[in-house]
């Protein structure tokens, strides 16, 4: 087994001092004015340029990092088959608890292992009234402080068995999941990979199911069109909708011309604001981000150890595997499932198909909440956890001798 070794950020002066040099030599660009629709053509003028004004001059990264540096964090190297061997940073969070459930959790883009710490303090607790968590929470390879994969094909499927691995490595031979975005397809494909002898259950929100057939699935295509769509169904579909239609350019750009996109996101610290702070806005159900969680959340991918940049791999190999990533994912997964689904998340379709995706032990609905599950209502996810893994839940004592209970 590989050493793990504690890990703490500390980007150089260096590095601060250049960003602050870039930022005050910025050209920004002109801008038609939309007063009706500030944010229809993407991050507006003004919000950038404070933003970008408050990012050189009154910005504190070294706060930013002390109050990160606060989650338990460690490095280790894993070894991706037919790949190289890579540092993977982590966050890991034991409970207190002896029979703590060890829980993987996967961030999506353009979040980072920051999105755990919201959820962290709440899931170590537990033990009596509800199960208690061993929380590992990995920066994606490409990600944060973990190495860049500058491999070819480097795919979803190699960042499953990056982070199976990690939790072998740390002694959990059974674990759950839980991830969206990103992570959602990460946690379909550890389950796809390692379920049921490792994965025993996984929770995701941004799922994205298939639509049944009478051919794949055909009493769940009997009973969906047999099943009027509710008020909060047919919303859905039109958030998914306008969401394909306006909001998905990034995904394009991404997937198909990656190194072209990168040279704004590693060369213009500004560029690099405007393209995360489009999705922040863009994705979330009227949070109130403040201009520290943004610029936080925005320097870690500018400090990143592989760079801003990196982070567009896997988009472009997720839509050039056959079948691409998202298609596999569709596959029935033998494995116990919980689905969340927020009322302002981008992609919600119809509930019956989501068993189409394997068997579902818990779902939840809440008409509030955006595509960043866990730090927009920490609340949510926390709850989901503890009501899908309590004494009586679907998930109940999955994990060998690991109930989230005490003895």
């Amino acid at each position: 087994m590989s050493q793990v070794t504690t890990f703490k950020i500390a980007i150089t002066d260096d590095k601060i001092k250049r960003l602050k040099q870039k930022l005050s030599l910025t050209d920004f660009p002109d801008e038609v004015v939309d007063a009706d629709e500030s944010w229809s053509r993407g991050s507006p003028l003004a919000a950038v340029k404070r933003l970008a004004l408050y990012w050189e001059k009154e910005f504190d990264w070294r706060k930013a990092e002390a109050v990160l540096n606060e989650s338990p964090q460690y490095i280790t190297k894993i070894e991706v088959e037919g790949f190289d061997t890579y540092d993977v940073h982590f966050v890991h969070q034991q409970s207190a608890i002896t029979n703590a459930i060890p829980l993987l959790y996967v961030h999506g883009w353009p979040g980072s292992f920051i999105e755990v710490t919201k959820v962290l303090p709440h899931l170590v607790q537990g033990g009596k009234d509800f199960p208690a968590f061993h929380v590992v929470a990995p920066s994606l390879i490409d990600f944060g402080f973990s190495s860049a994969s500058k491999k070819k094909s480097f795919n979803i499927d190699q960042h499953a068995e990056a982070y199976h691995k990690l939790m072998q490595a740390l002694g959990y031979n059974e674990y759950v999941v839980q991830g969206g975005d990103l992570g959602y397809l990460v946690a379909r494909f550890i389950a796809l990979k390692y379920g049921s002898m490792h994965c025993k259950a996984y929770h995701i929100n941004s799922a994205a199911p298939s639509a049944p057939t009478a051919t794949s699935h055909p009493d769940i295509f009997a009973k969906a069109n047999a099943t009027p769509l509710s008020e909060t169904e047919i919303a859905g579909l039109k958030r998914a909708e306008l969401f394909s239609n306006e909001g998905n350019g990034y995904y394009r750009e991404q997937a198909t011309k990656p190194q072209t996109i990168g040279y704004s996101m590693t060369d213009s610290p500004v560029g690099l604001l405007a393209w995360i702070y489009e999705k922040l806005h863009d994705w979330s159900d009227n949070y109130p981000w403040s201009d520290d969680e943004i610029l936080t959340w925005v320097s870690i991918y500018y400090f990143s150890r592989a760079g801003a940049a990196a982070t567009c791999c896997v988009y472009y190999e997720m839509e050039h595997r056959q079948p691409a990533a998202f298609a596999a994912a569709q596959a029935y997964i033998d494995v116990p499932l919980g689905i969340a689904r927020f009322s302002k998340d981008l992609v919600l379709l119809p509930k019956l198909w989501n068993h189409t995706m394997g068997p579902i032990i818990f779902e939840s609905q809440y008409e509030s909440g955006g595509h960043f599950a866990a730090w927009e209502r920490p609340d949510a996810v926390v709850q989901d956890l503890r009501a899908m893994f309590k004494e009586g839940g679907g998930a109940y004592n999955c994990v060998t001798s690991r109930s989230g209970y005490n003895d």
